[in-house]
């Protein structure tokens, strides 16, 4: 049988149109965009597309407000360091608990360094502490950078009251929008959202290609310097084919925006009632406010890396958790921030689907899976059987 993949929030595979947009850019129109020939210059409108595609997906005002990147770490990155270089007299940094690790690392690096970091927590439905939000903000906040959906519960942050919040005491707001982009609808126009980070493998787009949203009216100030590309604000030969098979894969999640909507969220919700009905087992996340393609089930007493083992031996790829948090052994920091109960703390299980997801998937997914469950927890009492009787022996005088 065919595999089936629900582990698109660590990757999606690249759709055929994509591809087929990028091909010629390899030979054919290999020219660098720098150049002042005609290699270079016929390059030039497919750049200019690919700008326009990831200025309408998300709803920027202008094209040129589009940095592309080499992908949503750099644009997170890009992102604080930039404004703490522009905005003077102001140290402090506030984001989240369960901020993904490109915003978490380097916040604790420049922690380190002399900055002040407020890191705001979560509920047990990973919903952010609004007011300590708020009592974090002051006038020697310089950017707040809060994701706008999580990317192991899918739990979704009011990133636009957020940034108004940041906005009333003069601080820069940040998104790490990965997860968001092409799944939610997203209109940058109507917030004070100041800078936005998404990235191409997310959207079934090629790996190695990203951007940064920046607002036009804010000052900034380049991670990588040298030649003249994108306006001067991220220097290094442009990456022509990741860059036009971004905006082709923008232009198509803007066309099926309605489909992740209306069929995905529907599917998702088929899975996760066909295992909740197995017992013995939680929904983990705000499930009234998530993405419609992220299910992270809880296995209480189960422990999720042999679940996914056994699923990947079914021909079911799904996920621990973050992918960039992949061979840890330790509980992700997104549920300990969570202060998920230890009885299904190692138990939880990331499902996420794609609008490449089709019913037969599911279908299989829910005829495999109780085997599995039911192997697992068998294989649990008989360890805690013998366990009890080697300790009776220890005991015997």
């Amino acid at each position: 049988m065919p595999p089936v993949y629900l582990d698109n929030n660590a990757t999606t595979r690249a759709h055929p149109l994509v591809v087929a947009a990028m091909l010629p850019f390899f030979s054919g129109q290999f020219g660098n965009a720098s150049s002042a020939h005609a290699f270079g210059r016929e390059v030039a409108p497919a750049l200019k597309q690919a700008r326009h595609n990831v200025q309408a997906l998300i709803g920027a005002a202008f094209d040129h407000e589009i940095i592309f990147t080499s992908g949503a770490t750099e644009s997170d990155n890009t992102a604080i360091l930039s404004a703490l270089a522009v905005q003077v007299g102001r140290d402090e940094i506030v984001t989240t608990a369960v901020e993904h690790p490109a915003v978490l690392s380097l916040a604790e690096e420049l922690g380190r360094r002399g900055s002040k970091i407020h890191i705001i927590p979560v509920d047990a439905s990973g919903r952010l502490d609004i007011e300590a939000y708020r009592n974090a903000l002051s006038r020697r906040t310089s950017i707040a950078s809060v994701m706008w959906a999580n990317n192991e519960t899918g739990t979704i942050f009011p990133v636009k009251s957020l940034a108004k919040m940041a906005r009333s005491v003069g601080a820069l707001f940040h998104t790490d929008a990965v997860q968001a982009v092409g799944r939610i609808p997203i209109d940058l126009k109507t917030t004070d959202i100041d800078m936005l980070s998404l990235s191409g493998h997310k959207l079934h787009g090629p790996k190695g290609i990203g951007a940064l949203y920046v607002r036009n009216d804010i000052k900034f100030r380049p991670l990588i310097l040298g030649g003249a590309q994108e306006r001067r604000r991220r220097a290094g030969t442009q990456n022509v084919p990741g860059i036009i098979g971004l905006g082709k894969a923008a232009q198509l999640a803007a066309a099926d925006l309605m489909q992740e909507q209306m069929q995905i969220g529907p599917l998702r919700d088929r899975l996760e009632q066909g295992i909740l009905a197995l017992g013995c087992c939680t929904v983990l996340g705000d499930i009234k406010s998530r993405l419609p393609n992220t299910s992270n089930i809880a296995f209480e007493h189960l422990e999720a890396e042999a679940m996914v083992h056994h699923l990947n031996r079914s021909g079911i790829a799904v996920s621990l958790g973050s992918a960039c948090a992949s061979g840890s052994m330790e509980p992700s920091h997104v549920l300990r921030a969570m202060r998920v109960p230890p009885a299904i703390l190692r138990g939880a299980v990331r499902f996420s689907l794609s609008r490449e997801t089709v019913p037969d998937e599911i279908g299989r997914v829910l005829q495999v899976l109780p085997d599995i469950t039911a192997k697992q927890r068998a294989l649990r009492r008989a360890c805690q059987e013998r366990a009890g009787e080697s300790s009776q022996l220890t005991e015997l005088p």
